[in-house]
């Protein structure tokens, strides 16, 4: 069974900026200490700093998701400093748009191998880690486009889907050994996420932006919702009630029903992308 009053131990990849930042404060406002995953040690070091200057705790780990070597030192500082790892969350991640047609198979691997073979690399050192000890928690951020997915984002959307499918799987797989497995599916909000935007398309990146600043919520309020739901350990954690809204339609209506809907309310997107058949 997990320790009883015993302060909780939180790793978080990708916690140097954004929405991994926001969840670094979060959980280190509830008294967690927290490492600080990531390739940016300046940025990283800096939001340990934040954390420390508001009374929590908070450490930095140099970390590269897609390498397994550096995992197994990320893994090894843990135990050294730790007796215990309740919490991880599996955060880093990157964003791709481009029509189907035209994305090169190498943003496709660049996107897949840091999304998923990113958060497989990471659970597959740290679960037996929770077994060993007997209980543990993940939380993958996966996105509401690996549900709902929207037109000219499909490697993005692919991984994001893995995710899901990913956290699904583990969550039957675990059970029995007390890991609770959640997924968070945010919709668009302002965040670093643009920053490592790959595209061919010349409009995306602003398109995107305009949609993260129209977003009703901010990153520190998807931490929230994110801290909240692991806390009770739901399962599906969804952030934006238009998002909520469209999954539930794609839930209950008749597929053709769904997609028929979902066309009518992209086609400004992809006339403004310059999809050809919209001419």
């Amino acid at each position: 069974m997990k320790p009883i009053k015993q302060q909780q131990h939180v790793l978080i990849t990708g916690a140097a900026s954004g929405l991994g930042k926001a969840l670094a404060l979060k959980w280190a406002s509830q008294h967690a200490e927290v490492c600080v995953a990531d390739i940016n040690l300046q940025a990283g070091e800096q939001v340990c700093n934040e954390i420390v200057a508001l009374g929590g705790k908070a450490f930095f780990v140099p970390c590269d998701i897609t390498k397994t070597d550096s995992i197994t030192a990320l893994l090894e500082t843990l135990q050294l400093r730790w007796q215990h790892i309740d919490l991880l969350v599996n955060n880093a991640g990157v964003a791709s748009a481009d029509k189907i047609d035209v994305e090169p198979m190498l943003q496709w691997r660049w996107v897949m191998e840091i999304n998923v073979f990113g958060i497989v690399n990471m659970c597959q050192q740290f679960i037996p880690i929770f077994k060993q000890q007997g209980y543990g928690s993940i939380l993958n951020v996966a996105s509401q486009a690996g549900l709902t997915p929207i037109p000219f984002m499909s490697s993005y959307n692919a991984s994001k889907a893995a995710v899901v499918s990913l956290s699904e799987t583990m969550l039957l797989e675990l059970a029995d050994h007390n890991i609770n497995v959640s997924v968070l599916c945010p919709g668009f909000f302002k965040t670093n996420l643009g920053n490592s935007l790959r595209t061919q398309l010349p409009t995306m990146e602003k398109l995107l932006g305009k949609l993260f600043d129209k977003s009703p919520i901010n990153a520190a309020q998807v931490a929230n919702i994110a801290y909240k739901g692991e806390v009770n350990k739901q399962f599906l954690l969804l952030t934006h009630q238009q998002g909520k809204r469209l999954y539930l339609l794609k839930r209950l209506l008749p597929l053709h029903w769904y997609f028929n809907l979902v066309l009518k309310q992209t086609l400004r997107l992809r006339q403004l992308l310059g999809d050809e058949h919209t001419k």
